[in-house]
């Protein structure tokens, strides 16, 4: 369990600095600089390895990783995007949100299910 809680933290950390990384140039201007895409990579890349690894540690297969880190990117970047560039959601939005807390309730089910 260890590190599965070590995965999904690293993970939410690695997705929040990647969006930073990528939408921040539409916010701040800190965000536009090449130093900040040259540098700001590197933490965002060594967050998603180790995700990558504490996730395969954990399941033991890699078919649980992508799931999880698509339905966590869906949500970070949903709820980044509304509050720091006042975007709102719209419909398919909205349902892209709902499949995505599906999609990891199904990956993470068996910590209910035993």
């Amino acid at each position: 369990m260890n590190k599965l809680l070590m995965a999904l933290g690293v993970s939410l950390l690695g997705h929040i600095w990647a969006w930073f990384h990528m939408q921040g140039q539409f916010k701040y201007e800190w965000a536009k600089s090449m130093w900040w895409v040259i540098l700001g990579g590197i933490p965002i890349s060594l967050a998603f390895w180790y995700g990558t690894k504490w996730y395969y540690e954990y399941f033991g297969n890699y078919w649980y990783v992508r799931p999880i880190g698509f339905g966590m990117a869906t949500i970070v970047f949903t709820i980044l995007t509304y509050l720091i560039l006042h975007e709102v959601p719209d419909t398919r939005t909205v349902i892209s949100l709902i499949l995505s807390v599906i999609i990891i309730a199904i990956q993470l089910s068996h910590l209910i299910i035993k």
